[in-house]
């Protein structure tokens, strides 16, 4: 994952970036509960926005530069 200038971090806030048009790519943890990033999934996948799960949750919280684990992650506009 590259590093990202505009971001927004967590479930909400990613469910919430998603919904306004405002995510252009999002990472979902590979290691996380699919109750959780399957709703993402299907919501980026009817709005057409690029999707990566190959990064675990301590993954993505460290490349956002928080200290605990990041379900999602979107990079936004």
């Amino acid at each position: 994952m590259r590093e990202l200038s505009k971001r927004v971090v967590g479930v909400k806030q990613t469910r919430r970036a998603i919904q306004e048009g405002r995510a252009i790519r999002v990472y979902l943890a590979a290691d996380a509960d699919p109750m959780i990033t399957d709703p993402l999934a299907a919501l980026c996948e009817a709005a057409a926005i690029p999707v990566e799960g190959d990064k675990t949750l301590r993954e993505l919280g460290r490349a956002t530069g928080i200290a605990v684990g990041a379900a999602a992650v979107a990079e936004v506009r």
